[in-house]
């Protein structure tokens, strides 16, 4: 495993993230220990949950999975860097969600308490919440900074103009600034190499993107028809918003494209989507899943791979049509 700064910052992180979406869904509390387990003994030091994980359980779930990921986390936290998220709806009432002042604050005691630690190394907003001022959440973030509770911040979901006016605001107003971005990509949704990477290129922020393996599409274990149960694809909402992403024509078409590549190469697409994704400059650290522990082998062999400029272009023309929105949602 390699380390690479996060962004400008002097924070070294691994350069594969474990994402933790589905424990305590999906992934029960004991398989959930186990690929933690997995991804730390492959070098990884680098969590990222969320306040409202796991998703597709609604309210009677949100907040399960900081607490797994807090009970795995003692007597080793100084260990890892542990980041979370707010911004969701974590109850009925209309303030206990966005990025007000008043939830924020909220929302970060109530996620270290469910983590069991004094402090998160980075904590991000979830999405960007348009009817809060820009100020007040920079105002909050950076209480939450100089209090300690947290090392560093981020976002999550933003377009690029979106975050280019709060790092404008940051430095007027001489509050804590965002120092990474955590947006979707892979070769199925390139859409951010267009504004959002190059402004995080010129802004020096860390990008620790999520997703890509498009959900597993990439892997090629789903097939044309119905979505295999069980996973990302059939989650309530979530699996919705997964199927509205991927499941077309154009995307299975790109893929069976894609696998004979990967065949022909020798490599699991597993490892060389995350490559292509590595290869890229601008990139920190992707986000990485699993719902078992051997399916990290693959993953964590992409920290390894020496992806050719030949293969890397082939895999950028093959994928070129998913930088436009047009191509796939």
């Amino acid at each position: 495993m390699h380390y690479k700064s996060l962004g400008k910052t002097g924070l070294k992180v691994s350069e594969l993230c474990l994402g933790t979406m589905t424990f305590g869904l999906q992934i029960e509390e004991a398989l959930s220990r186990q690929i933690l387990d997995k991804a730390a003994a492959g070098g990884i030091n680098f969590i990222d949950t969320a306040d409202v994980y796991p998703l597709g359980g609604g309210l009677d779930t949100v907040g399960r999975t900081e607490e797994i990921v807090g009970r795995w986390l003692k007597d080793k936290r100084g260990s890892f860097i542990l980041a979370t998220k707010a911004c969701g709806a974590m109850g009925p009432n209309p303030w206990e969600q966005g990025a007000s002042r008043k939830h924020l604050l909220d929302a970060i005691d109530a996620s270290l308490r469910r983590l069991d630690t004094d402090y998160v190394d980075l904590y991000q907003l979830h999405s960007d919440d348009a009817s809060t001022p820009l100020d007040e959440t920079l105002e909050a973030l950076d209480v939450i900074v100089r209090s300690g509770r947290a090392r560093y911040i981020g976002v999550s979901n933003f377009l690029a103009y979106r975050l280019a006016r709060t790092l404008g605001r940051s430095d007027l107003k001489n509050t804590a600034r965002f120092v990474c971005v955590q947006p979707r990509y892979s070769l199925l949704f390139r859409e951010i190499e267009r504004e959002l990477l190059p402004l995080c290129a010129e802004e020096g922020l860390g990008v620790i993107p999520y997703n890509p393996l498009a959900g597993g599409f990439l892997t090629g274990k789903h097939k044309r028809g119905a979505p295999t149960q069980g996973t990302r694809f059939t989650l309530g909402t979530a699996g919705a918003r997964y199927q509205e992403r991927y499941w077309n024509d154009r995307a299975f078409d790109t893929v069976d494209a894609y696998l004979k590549l990967a065949s022909e190469a020798g490599v699991a697409p597993a490892t060389l989507a995350l490559a292509w994704v590595l290869a890229n400059p601008v990139i920190t650290a992707p986000i990485i899943g699993a719902s078992r522990p051997d399916q990290l082998d693959d993953s964590l062999a992409a920290a390894d791979y020496a992806l050719s400029a030949d293969f890397k272009k082939q895999l950028d023309e093959l994928s070129h049509e998913y930088r436009f929105g047009d191509a796939v949602r």
